[in-house]
């Protein structure tokens, strides 16, 4: 029988799926690879077999990770937005954190996800986590005053893109970011 490490049961199991979850997470940043079950259970410590306690298959593990790893993203970077107290700021604040989870080990496993995780899967966390972050933009660029806050939110968005490109290449971030302020700080009055 094996031991229970929590003080019930269902939180010994959570325990356990929380670290199958974040070993998957770190061994895609690692080697922006489907992770093996094997390899998934020697990093949270637990036998291969014990996986499957948990998850059927490595493309059902990919499917949590990817359930809860797009709303995460989304809190991180509306987190930061709601740190600054100007519209100006609160844009800024969201380019910020944009680039923040692109120049990070979340970067690596962006790319991952999107090599090995069926695009179905993928496709409607992604259009969610989109959805999500563009509210907050939309509306700091609405209280900001720009006549066209859905048109702007899109350009800033495409510029966030272009960046993540270079951070890709080695541009480091404070570069990329400097350049996105020269951009953006005298429109944004910061």
């Amino acid at each position: 029988m094996p031991r229970i490490e929590a003080p019930t049961v269902a939180e010994h199991h959570a325990r356990r799926r929380r670290a199958l979850l974040d070993a998957a997470r770190e061994l895609l940043a690692e080697t922006e690879a489907k992770p093996a079950m094997g390899a998934v259970g020697r990093r949270a410590g637990l036998a291969r077999s014990s996986v499957y306690q948990y998850f059927a298959s490595a493309d059902e593990l990919l499917a949590a990770l990817v359930a809860e790893i797009f709303p995460d993203w989304a809190q991180r970077v509306l987190a930061h937005v709601d740190t600054a107290h100007t519209p100006g700021e609160r844009v800024w604040a969201y380019v910020e954190a944009n680039l923040d989870l692109f120049a990070g080990s979340e970067r690596a496993v962006a790319r991952a996800l999107t090599r090995v995780v069926d695009p179905d899967v993928l496709q409607g966390p992604m259009e969610a986590f989109h959805r999500r972050l563009q509210i907050p933009l939309r509306q700091a660029l609405q209280d900001f005053g720009e006549p066209e806050p859905e048109a702007m939110a899109e350009h800033i968005d495409a510029l966030i893109l272009t960046a993540s490109r270079d951070l890709a290449a080695g541009t480091a971030q404070d570069v990329v970011q400097a350049r996105l302020r020269r951009l953006l700080g005298a429109y944004l009055e910061l």
